[in-house]
């Protein structure tokens, strides 16, 4: 999504996996003991050490001083990463089905869970056939060019879909980018069907079964947890959409978009209508004045190394130590002159005193709220860095980072404002509607495309949709889930999924919806154990240690036990609840049923 971290080797995504086999005559290996399987553990945690350093300054550089050299030295450490997750991976499935201790076993089932795409054991001819593909696909997605040799540019496409009121012009927009995918398509094919392969020879019926049993419990549990939590807030999603659908009826007429059924692809801001906070000015609540964040930051003289302190106060005031002093060396907060470099976002672990965030950092409210979300990341790290062996410093489950990230980032309040200075007197409630709805179009609108991804992905890898099948299933679930329609006739050929970078990409998917989830969920337990009495969306956990302590209890975790217990140091269910997102924007909910009396919602 917004930001990303530099992932250790058990999220790296390998391309493969090789075991060597006893050829015929060969005397047989003797029986594996639990012995064997901690002294492997043992090894490969010290193997991963010693590369993962070396590994992570690579890519920095690659990242900040962008030019041929780097890039050669990111590839050859990002190279010999994946052939390390290759090995020990399979090294890994050699131990399913004994009886271990609790660490030994969780261990190496990371190790095991740590490719994204595995291929075939024993076949190096498949493993190198797959990485070519990933390697094409990617190349496809980012050249941009269609089957007529025609370039097209992605950021151009997106800005007319986000800035032009000419539903002809969007339209075409969506179409060229889709130009791009169809070649993909064989591909993709030939991927599931090498894949898939690998899956089974370390004990999965299926690359999504493997998937989804990275987070503690049964692969179809989890898959029916989605669901569950999707029914909760599926009621606040329709009525968001009902109110867009009118909307977007009223200013471009039933010729476009009817007031009944799905809302066409193209109308809603973005490429994949995954995030609809471009169409703000058109279904906005009238009235109301938010904070003008952008504006009191100048007023008040902030720097972009000053917006970074401020950040840093938020943690130290929840009883959070400082970060090292190497942060402010190293970190990049400015885009360097002279020199190319990502300005994305992202939050950096090298060892276990080094930590950094790379920004190219502009005196905004954007950027104010981006850094006390990169600077969760910091901190997660640490934490786990410092009370973990190598395998345990992760997150619970990939969608805990963004999601804690995300949970610092919504107390960024009006009391939090006038807490550090910014604002004089909390206003009224008057901006509290325009702020909730904004939040909504980005964050509540995203949560069905968020579950639909990973649904189609796990229906590829199952066989339940077939090659001829793909773009229809496609469709099908984006019709399901979201009520949004693709708006004109697609070929069965078209490869529609492969317009988003996260399916060419092979990036899991699941984590962004969990993420969406847990950071309501943990922001509403913070806010209690703070006791806060109030409109939840008004809460700021600023200066309460006692919400700090449950924090950093849960970080220093990391990934050493089931994301569960985990989420039980905040969350004393340990399960995920999603009510706290229909809390946090109850009243826009109140708002928006006003709204749609009298219209038929639903599609």
């Amino acid at each position: 999504m917004k930001t990303t971290q530099f992932k250790r080797l058990t999220l790296v995504a390998a391309v493969g996996a090789a075991m060597t086999a006893c050829s015929p005559g060969d005397a047989p290996e003797p029986a594996l003991t639990a012995a064997d399987a901690e002294a492997y553990v043992q090894d490969a945690e010290a193997r991963i050490e010693s590369l993962y350093e070396y590994a992570a300054k690579s890519s920095w550089i690659a990242q900040t001083y962008i030019n041929e050299d780097s890039q050669f030295l990111e590839a050859r450490a990002n190279e010999q990463l994946k052939l390390l997750g290759i090995e020990l991976a399979a090294g890994a499935a050699r131990f399913n089905g004994m009886d271990l201790p609790y660490d030994t076993q969780r261990k190496l089932n990371l190790l095991r869970l740590g490719l994204t795409l595995p291929a075939p054991v024993n076949q190096p001819d498949l493993a190198a056939e797959l990485a070519s593909i990933e390697s094409r696909l990617n190349g496809m997605y980012g050249a941009g060019y269609d089957a007529d040799g025609n370039q097209h540019d992605l950021i151009a496409l997106s800005n007319t879909l986000a800035e032009a009121n000419d539903p002809d012009a969007m339209l075409q927009a969506w179409i060229d980018w889709r130009t791009v995918s169809p070649q993909m398509k064989d591909d993709y094919v030939r991927l599931v069907e090498i894949a898939n392969q690998g899956a089974r020879d370390l004990g999965f019926a299926d690359v999504g079964a493997m998937w989804r049993s990275k987070y503690d419990m049964d692969a179809d549990a989890f898959g029916a947890e989605m669901d569950r939590l999707w029914e909760q807030v599926n009621p606040l999603y329709e009525a968001l959409h009902c109110h867009v659908r009118s909307n977007l009826n009223e200013r471009y007429g039933d010729e476009v978009v009817s007031d009944e059924g799905a809302i066409p692809a193209h109308l809603l801001g973005n490429m994949w209508a995954q995030q609809w906070g471009n169409i703000y000015d058109q279904v906005a609540p009238e009235g109301g004045a938010g904070i003008n964040v952008t504006e009191r930051l100048v007023a008040e003289n902030y720097t972009p190394v000053s917006m970074v302190e401020q950040a840093e106060s938020f943690f130290t005031t929840l009883g959070i130590e400082e970060l090292p002093e190497t942060f402010w060396t190293r970190s990049q907060f400015v885009k360097p002159e002279g020199r190319d470099t990502v300005c994305h976002a992202s939050a950096w672990d090298f060892d276990a005193d080094d930590y950094r965030i790379k920004m190219c950092i502009q005196v905004n409210g954007e950027d104010f709220q981006t850094i006390h979300h990169e600077l969760g990341h910091n901190y997660y790290q640490r934490a786990y860095n410092l009370a973990q062996p190598m395998l345990y410093r992760g997150s619970a489950n990939d969608g805990f980072h963004e999601a804690l990230g995300d949970t610092v980032a919504l107390s960024i309040t009006p009391s939090y404002l006038k807490d550090i200075g910014l604002i004089d007197e909390e206003p009224d409630a008057s901006g509290d509607l325009p702020y909730l709805m904004r939040m909504a179009l980005d964050k509540v609108a995203f949560l069905p495309f968020g579950l639909l991804v990973d649904k189609w992905r796990w229906q590829v890898f199952s066989g339940e949709l077939t090659p001829e099948t793909y773009n229809e299933g496609w469709w099908n679930l984006r019709e399901q889930y979201q009520g949004v329609a693709a708006p004109v006739a697609r070929d069965a050929d078209a490869f529609d999924p492969g317009a988003k970078y996260h399916i060419p990409g092979n990036t899991p998917y699941s984590r962004y919806f969990l993420a969406h989830i847990l950071q309501f969920q943990l922001h509403r337990d913070l806010c209690e154990a703070s006791g806060f009495e109030g409109p939840l969306h008004r809460c700021s956990i600023y200066g309460n240690e006692e919400a700090g302590q449950k924090l950093i209890e849960m970080m220093e975790m990391g990934q050493s036990r089931p994301w569960q217990e985990a989420l039980a140091t905040i969350s004393e269910s340990g399960e995920m609840d999603a009510s706290a997102v229909i809390e946090y924007f109850q009243p826009l909910k109140d708002w928006l049923d006003e709204q749609n009396e009298g219209r038929s919602c639903g599609w």
